[in-house]
């Protein structure tokens, strides 16, 4: 077996890059009620357990290494570069940080903060305003903070893919569909049947071909 102490073992990058990816999150999704803090807590626990296979100890390469070995013994399996499994398995002979599956998951983890840092702006201001918000990416669809969360956890598991992360996606995907329902159900007490019309209106999580237009022309939303 390849010696792997030269590309893992090394925590202070661990530590290093989920501090900066946590800290950037904040800095966009602004966390301030308990199930805001939840989602964040989930979603942090997602970057650790990433990074502590990135850098760390490789445990889905020590898991699979047999399998992989006799699939593609050409490949050394414990290079750090090698944690980029899909461009190893499909074959890719550059560098795997320019690979398709490492260039989608740049889009993916781009389109995901974006996402949450606009939604964030039209959601403050709607809440200083008193009112729900209908504009920007609320326009669209009901849940674009979570979409965002979504998003970026998506493209780090295309870059590169663990078991733990894999495991631990569809439950926080199902985490935040319970948390967007419990918020749905604050914003329908809330609001009343404005918030009726506006859920008839805009989807949840898949937005529709076209942009979602109220006739009151008041702003609604519910990721509050």
């Amino acid at each position: 077996m390849t010696d792997a102490g030269s590309a893992y073992g090394l925590w202070t990058l661990v530590v290093i890059n989920s501090a900066v990816f946590i800290i950037f999150a904040f800095s966009f999704f602004k966390p301030q009620t308990r199930r805001d803090w939840r989602s964040f807590g989930a979603f942090s626990a997602f970057i650790v357990a990433l990074f502590a296979e990135m850098y760390g100890f490789p445990l889905t390469i020590f898991f699979l290494s047999g399998w992989l070995q006799s699939t593609w013994p050409d490949i050394d399996w414990f290079a750090h570069d090698s944690g980029h499994l899909p461009e190893m398995m499909f074959g890719w002979s550059e560098s795997p940080h320019f690979g398709p599956f490492h260039l989608l998951s740049f889009a993916l983890i781009g389109g995901g903060f974006w996402l949450m840092s606009v939604a964030w702006h039209h959601l403050w201001a709607a809440q200083r305003q008193g009112r729900l918000a209908d504009t920007g990416p609320y326009a669209r669809v009901r849940h674009p903070q979570y979409i965002g969360f979504v998003l970026i956890m998506a493209g780090f598991l295309v870059q590169w893919p663990t078991l733990l992360t894999l495991a631990m996606f569809p439950v926080l995907i199902w985490m935040y569909a319970r948390l967007a329902r419990s918020e749905e159900a604050d914003s329908r007490a809330r609001f009343g049947e404005d918030y009726n019309r506006y859920v008839a209106k805009v989807p949840a999580f898949v937005p529709h071909l076209k942009a979602a237009r109220h006739d009151d022309g008041r702003s609604q939303g519910s990721d509050a």
